[in-house]
């Protein structure tokens, strides 16, 4: 509240004439009114990208992201592929479809002790060796 709100009160303007006190006039409108106008430097100096088109955006045909998952996570996870349906267990080794179960790539974040024969459309190299050293394999 400024400091002469006490003073003025009683008179119906405080001091502001008929019609600048309506509304947002006398601070020139609310939000972004005014920046192609009056309040066009402020935009200059701190908004200068406010008006147009920035960047661009890929069409959905081209961007595909793949799904991807680590020898770590997927062996935290071999139970559960079990249970769908993804994977099965023999005596010491496991078949994981890693593509039905909607993984695109497989990654070599972690270690691998059992054999594991692993079907993923894309495979890194690190992970591949890392399968391969352990008596597994891998199907592309």
């Amino acid at each position: 509240m400024p400091s002469r709100t006490k003073k003025l009160r009683g008179s119906r303007t405080h001091g502001r004439g008929k019609k600048s006190g309506r509304g947002a006039g006398i601070i020139g409108g609310h939000g972004n009114a005014g920046l192609g106008k009056h309040k066009r430097l402020r935009m200059l100096k701190y908004d200068r990208n406010h008006f147009g088109r920035h960047g661009f955006k890929r069409p959905q045909s081209v961007v595909s992201a793949n799904s991807v998952i680590n020898i770590k996570d997927m062996l935290e996870q071999l139970d559960n592929y079990v249970r769908l349906g993804f994977a099965t267990k023999d005596d010491k080794s496991y078949k994981v479809d890693l593509t039905g179960a909607g993984i695109d790539k497989l990654l070599g974040t972690g270690n691998i002790n059992i054999a594991v024969d692993v079907t993923v459309s894309q495979i890194s190299a690190q992970a591949r060796a890392k399968i391969e050293s352990s008596g597994g394999s891998v199907t592309e």
